[in-house]
């Protein structure tokens, strides 16, 4: 313990997230890489022997990672040094081993194999999400509560009719993220400077061989789309890309989380508490969202990770220059690890969210007197009354009840004043039927279903084979 560790990796990040970015996934991918380039150079006809073949493949996850870092300290170059470590357990195959290769052939194929995988489980937990906030919104969707706007009371909602806004938000995040899966391109196999002339001197001047290397082993590796030029490297714009993709589901994250903050302080919705779960050192009695803060903790460090690869892509010279390299170690994992962290505790909350629906009844209760004015004015007048007459009545008894509840902090009298003011001549009974909360929330029950139905269902039943998950905390 007496070294930094990664929060991420201590705390937060899930064991598959771990291991998509983890050195033996990296390097097993490199030894795969130079595995289908030796398999499909010699199906394309170079002097390739089944067994260099043979002893790669037999090698692939078997890396000696001691004796390669050794190769690294001596040589510093990370490609070079694991080209000897395979060489010593694979000698048949040194002659061969990335024949015709560029550093960037490992290295970003791999990268981009890692940035696919990690989408496929950053997709799973988002579709996750999208169930846990489905369900949410389906339990609730007619259950009355205050709407606000800059966090005034202002018209009713409902709670359900609520949560389709956070989904929302999700689903534009989804659509983003199926068309990073669907559309991203590998690099394949493109030389030293993007032309292929080493693969242009192995071939004999073949350029349909050459073609046709780059076409095989891009489909070896599952990829529908190849970068169709690069110059070194892969495009450092799919980085950004993805980051700000990254960047889009920490938002919507940490916007829910915003809400449920403020909602728990009103007590009217919390985020789970464990039953030996402490809120504070000192105030024993403190319930505090430590979920919530720490996905909003998390969104903020993804959010800032998002302007790295935008730096990347636009300060790359020429061909390739080496000043990513550092960066995207760090940056691009971490966007992944802190992401899937964030939605392994967004489904956390939303397995246990707790909703009080007496504390939101009193909250609609203490305002729904002032909402239920524009039908007061009307009936007014329906009774004789002058509508301008009634306004100035309805404002002087407004500023009474306000100050009732402000000053005097007691419930708010608004209607009894109403009442009990002969110039209204309004029936008692039926103004009361009228404050019925559920007179003042609009179309949102039906508008919740129609949205879960037609944007949120399909979703769900296309990839219901990913849903459940465990969302359980590691501290």
């Amino acid at each position: 313990m007496d070294k930094y560790r990664n929060p991420l990796e201590s705390r937060y990040s899930s064991p598959e997230m771990l291991y998509n970015f983890s050195p033996q996934m990296k390097f097993s991918t490199w030894r795969k890489l130079w595995l289908a380039l030796a398999e499909t150079q010699k199906e394309l006809g170079l002097n390739i022997t089944d067994e260099q073949i043979s002893q790669i493949r037999e090698n692939v996850d078997k890396i000696d990672f001691e004796t390669a870092a050794k190769y690294e300290k001596q040589l510093r170059h990370d490609v070079m040094a694991h080209i000897h470590a395979l060489s010593e357990v694979a000698p048949k195959a040194k002659p061969i081993l990335h024949l015709g290769a560029t550093s960037a052939f490992v290295q970003d194929n791999e990268n981009l194999i890692s940035t696919r995988e990690g989408l496929l489980i950053i997709r799973k937990k988002l579709v996750n999400v999208i169930k846990g906030l489905n369900d949410f919104a389906k339990t609730y969707k007619d259950l009355p509560t205050l709407g606000f706007t800059h966090f005034q009371a202002a018209q009713l909602t409902t709670v359900g009719k609520r949560a389709t806004l956070w989904l929302q938000s999700v689903l534009l995040d989804f659509e983003d993220l199926e068309y990073r899966i669907e559309n991203l391109r590998f690099r394949g196999v493109k030389g030293t400077t993007g032309t292929a002339a080493s693969f242009k001197d192995l071939f004999d001047g073949d350029y349909n061989k050459v073609k046709e290397l780059d076409r095989r082993l891009s489909e070896k590796f599952g990829f529908k789309k190849v970068l169709a030029v690069t110059g070194q490297t892969s495009d450092r714009k799919i980085d950004s890309q993805i980051l700000d993709m990254l960047s889009g589901i920490a938002q919507s994250a940490h916007k829910f989380t915003n809400d449920i903050r403020l909602l728990q302080n009103l007590k009217e919705i919390e985020e789970p508490f464990e039953k030996s779960q402490i809120g504070s050192s000192a105030m024993a009695y403190k319930r505090n969202p430590m979920r919530s803060e720490r996905i909003s903790s998390l969104a903020k460090f993804v959010m800032s990770l998002a302007a790295n690869p935008a730096m990347v892509a636009a300060t790359q010279w020429f061909e390739r220059t080496l000043d990513d390299s550092a960066n995207r170690r760090l940056s691009v994992p971490q966007a992944f690890l802190a992401t899937d962290a964030i939605l392994i505790i967004w489904n956390n909350i939303l397995d246990g969210m707790v909703v009080y629906p007496k504390v939101i009844e009193k909250h609609i209760l203490d305002e729904l007197p002032f909402m239920a004015t524009e039908y007061i004015i009307m009936e007014g007048v329906k009774h004789g009354g002058d509508r301008q007459e009634l306004h100035e009545l309805i404002r002087e008894h407004s500023m009474e009840a306000g100050k009732q509840v402000k000053i005097e902090g007691k419930p708010n009298d608004l209607v009894e004043r109403i009442l009990a003011d002969p110039r209204f001549n309004i029936d008692k009974e039926k103004l009361k039927s009228v404050l019925d909360p559920k007179n003042f929330i609009g179309f949102a029950p039906v508008q919740t279903e129609e949205f879960l139905e037609n944007h949120v269902q399909p979703i769900l039943e296309k990839y219901s084979d990913l849903l459940g998950m465990d969302s359980d905390l590691k501290v």
